[in-house]
């Protein structure tokens, strides 16, 4: 393994080769639906620790999905230096203090520097990090970072907007309220003129999130 794969397993952080505890997983929602005062063995809820398992499974893949297997030779020498976008990129996610959905759109910008990466590569990025326990200003930064040590571009921009239903069904309840975190790396840090054009091109438009 070279320099750059060990660091994009180091930013990837938690990932993990094994399979998922299902029976573990089941026995746990077993226990919480005794402990709520319901009973796992009534018709309705005979499947649900099965159902839940499956689950968290599929929405928490992000930790079983190898970051170098996932690029899969899908970065190419072309000569191009201008910006390039992919904006409008559908997320869902799991809020790490309550286990709740957030979910929303991010928008993947990078200027490369000899080297590009398929456009498919990039919402699979989103979807490594997506599929975990999250906070969103950490997996706002995994994606810039991820994207800035596999390319070694001259900038990365990462912006994610996010609704998050811990804030909505639960808590201060607001239900309008939207969260909008972002990463800048290089020349979209430094350059303002950079900055502005990645930003007046992911509002250009846009359509009502939700």
């Amino acid at each position: 393994m070279d320099a750059d794969e060990e660091t994009i397993l180091k930013i990837a952080e938690l990932y993990n080769d094994s399979e998922i505890d299902i029976e573990g997983i089941k026995e746990a929602v077993e226990k919480i639906l005794v402990a709520i005062g319901e009973d796992p063995r009534r018709n309705g809820l005979q499947k649900t620790p099965d159902r839940v398992a499956r689950m968290y499974e599929e929405l928490l893949s992000g930790y079983r999905v190898d970051p170098i297997a996932m690029v899969n030779d899908a970065v190419f020498d072309v000569s191009y230096d201008e910006m390039v976008l992919v904006r409008d990129i559908e997320f869902y996610s799991l809020c790490e203090h309550h286990i709740l959905p957030f979910f929303g759109r991010a928008h993947v910008a990078y200027l490369p520097n000899g080297r590009i990466i398929g456009l498919s590569k990039i919402p699979r990025v989103v979807d490594l990090f997506a599929h975990r326990l999250q906070v969103q200003e950490r997996m706002t930064r995994q994606i810039a970072e991820f994207l800035d040590e596999l390319l070694h571009p001259m900038g990365v921009a990462v912006v994610v907007e996010g609704l998050h239903l811990c804030a909505t069904m639960r808590g201060v309840k607001k239900h309008g309220a939207r969260m909008t975190t972002s990463s800048m790396i290089g020349l979209f840090r430094k350059s303002i003129a950079t900055r502005q054009e990645f930003l007046e091109n992911i509002s250009r438009g846009a359509a009502p999130m939700f």
